[in-house]
């Protein structure tokens, strides 16, 4: 099942999707609030939502771990300690939780909602500069991701290294989105739309999924050159190649699918549509259910038809939870009469 993700047809994946669709909703949800009502409200309104993530991040970090350690040690799958980061925990858990909660020690798997915290916490003067300056705000977020590349800037991780996402390059994507969604792209709209564009977009997804193949497979090395077999992909310091092919991605989808598709009204996406406005909660519950879906296929099976089986499984899980949280907050919306013939 794992060959159904993004990830093995080219450089970039869904992170990459993540971070730049979490920099338009924030450009284009708080910026409304900060040109009507000013620098600190929009400022306020963004850290509280950075407050929020981090909250459900604290959660799910503990149920996260609290489960991970009582699969390992009641069943006696030791390895799940080591293959999901979390052997530090059983030696150290004070220091391990104390270090979780300054968002420096991550287990597998939720190294995005901590890079998502650190954007959204400095966002707001950023966000102020791409209403002013569009353009020198995007030059700015491209000179520190420079910057970054070349003098290897990260933040420290615990017990060692740095993070995986590093919050100095991927800031840049981050901020690509919001300057979209400001109106920066506008004015070259039409040049990315021509043929000349679109014919390289498809060029270059074509080539990113060769070399990805032959990464992959290095049997195709006879038929593609050698040199692409020891391609490797650089996700914490996000390659600009990652870039371009995300951006590749965009481009034609934007060409070739009109935002007014009365295709995208249809009832048979209509649990995307709720997925995605409670996108929070679902992918904090999909960050849990990755891992109850591998101990489950370590422990039953891991054949091709249990691997579907626990795949639909969990993306009904996570569709029944955002269609819950909308009744729950749409029911909050109602006067308190209502409330009580809703229920």
């Amino acid at each position: 099942m794992a060959w159904l993700t993004t990830k093995n047809y080219g450089f970039s994946d869904a992170a990459d999707l993540f971070v730049f669709i979490s920099g338009y909703t924030a450009a284009f949800v708080y910026s409304r609030y900060m040109r009507a009502r000013g620098f600190l409200v929009g400022a306020s309104l963004l850290l509280g939502r950075a407050w929020q993530i981090y909250v459900a991040y604290t959660l799910l970090f503990v149920a996260y771990l609290a489960a991970i350690g009582y699969v390992a040690q009641t069943h006696g799958h030791s390895h799940l300690l080591d293959e999901f980061n979390v052997r530090y925990l059983i030696d150290d858990p004070i220091e391990t939780l104390k270090h979780g909660l300054l968002l420096e020690f991550k287990p597998l798997n939720l190294d995005v909602l901590p890079l998502y915290i650190v954007l959204m916490a400095v966002f707001p003067p950023a966000l102020s500069a791409i209403i002013c300056y569009p353009n020198i705000a995007l030059t700015a977020s491209f000179a520190l991701y420079m910057a970054a590349r070349t003098f290897g800037w990260n933040l420290s991780a615990y017990p060692t290294g740095s993070w995986y996402f590093n919050p100095f390059a991927w800031q840049f994507l981050f901020m690509t989105g919001a300057w979209v969604a400001s109106g920066g792209a506008l004015p070259i709209l039409p040049m990315l739309r021509s043929r000349v564009f679109i014919a390289a977009a498809f060029a270059y997804l074509a080539f990113s999924l060769a070399v990805v193949m032959t990464a992959r497979f290095p049997q195709l090395g006879s038929v593609l050159p050698p040199s692409w077999s020891d391609f490797s992909n650089d996700k914490t310091d996000l390659a600009p190649y990652r870039i371009l092919h995300f951006l590749a991605i965009a481009l034609i989808v934007v060409r070739f699918l009109p935002e007014h598709w009365t295709g995208l009204r249809s009832p048979l996406l209509r649990p995307m549509i709720v997925c995605g406005k409670r996108s929070l909660e679902v992918f904090c519950v999909g960050v849990f259910l990755s891992f109850v879906a591998h101990f489950l296929i370590e422990l039953v099976s891991d054949a091709i038809a249990f691997q579907i089986l626990v795949s639909f499984a969990g993306i009904g899980v996570m569709t029944a939870i955002a269609y819950y949280r909308t009744w729950t907050k749409d029911l909050r919306l109602l006067p308190p009469n209502e409330r009580l013939s809703a229920r």
